[in-house]
């Protein structure tokens, strides 16, 4: 059975999210914490804070484009709201 991740990691060094999606998240997730993305290498090491699956790819790759939109990120704020709080 295949899934399809969205995925949301928090840098451990600065104040960043990044909003992703694959079909193999712990492979990644290591990609990301081993600096070998491009454009998350300023930003590693990271924690995945949230994560959905989906069977169908097209509705995983909507809700990732619905993550990094204004309206999406306030919706992602709302979700982990405690995560958020309690990390201050």
């Amino acid at each position: 059975m295949k899934f399809f991740y969205v995925y949301v990691l928090k840098s451990l060094s600065k104040s960043f999210l990044y909003i992703g999606f694959t079909s193999n998240l712990k492979i990644r997730l290591e990609e990301h914490n081993f600096g070998s993305e491009f454009s998350t290498k300023p930003y590693f090491p990271f924690d995945l804070i949230h994560y959905e699956a989906y069977r169908n790819e097209q509705d995983a790759k909507r809700r990732e484009m619905y993550f990094k939109t204004t309206k999406g990120k306030v919706t992602l704020r709302q979700m982990l709201r405690n995560f958020f709080e309690n990390k201050k």
